[in-house]
């Protein structure tokens, strides 16, 4: 489902709960959850070092069937992962991001996550054959430095005891991109 539907298609990912959504047995999307993908990630929303993470959550891959977008499946689909997590799991907060060159994050508006502005600026290593290289040193290899897209940010906070570091901005439109 994921690799059919998701933008990175086969790119790798994590998992260590998922959720899908069935219509008349067949499934049509899939919720994804995991720790966050970065600590610093944790450290900069919150201020929580980097080993009293625990209860923060990302969703990292949301998928629907392309006929079934734009119809409230999408938003039915995260509200009932979320309760079911949050019944298996210790859920503090939930993180996660809309690219965006593809998208603003309607369907995280929608259920009322809490928009935090856009990621910072990154950019990645490149291989002269187009590669990206995912990790280690890049000096005195042939490639470039590419600018990535950057994120919109969307945050839900369960746990009152948690102060969000990141301001919470208005909902961007898509007329304003």
């Amino acid at each position: 489902m994921i690799e059919k539907y998701h933008y990175l298609g086969e790119k790798g990912f994590r998992f260590e709960e998922g959720y899908g959504l069935f219509f008349e047995n067949e499934l049509i999307g899939a919720a994804v959850y995991h720790g966050p993908s970065a600590p610093e990630t944790v450290v900069g929303a919150f201020g929580l070092p980097r080993n009293d993470q625990e209860g923060i959550w990302e969703l990292g891959r949301l998928v629907l069937e392309s006929s079934k977008n734009g119809k409230n499946y999408g938003s039915m689909l995260i509200g009932r992962s979320i309760r079911l997590l949050r019944q298996s799991r210790n859920v503090r907060a939930l993180i996660t991001y809309a690219e965006g060159t593809r998208h603003y994050g309607a369907v995280y508006q929608a259920t009322n996550f809490k928009y935090c502005g856009m990621s910072a600026p990154k950019k990645d290593f490149f291989l002269v054959d187009g590669t990206k290289q995912e990790r280690g040193k890049t000096k005195g290899i042939a490639g470039e430095w590419r600018s990535r897209p950057r994120k919109h940010r969307y945050v839900l906070v369960y746990d009152k005891s948690l102060t969000l570091k990141w301001n919470i901005q208005p909902y961007p439109k898509p007329n304003e991109l």
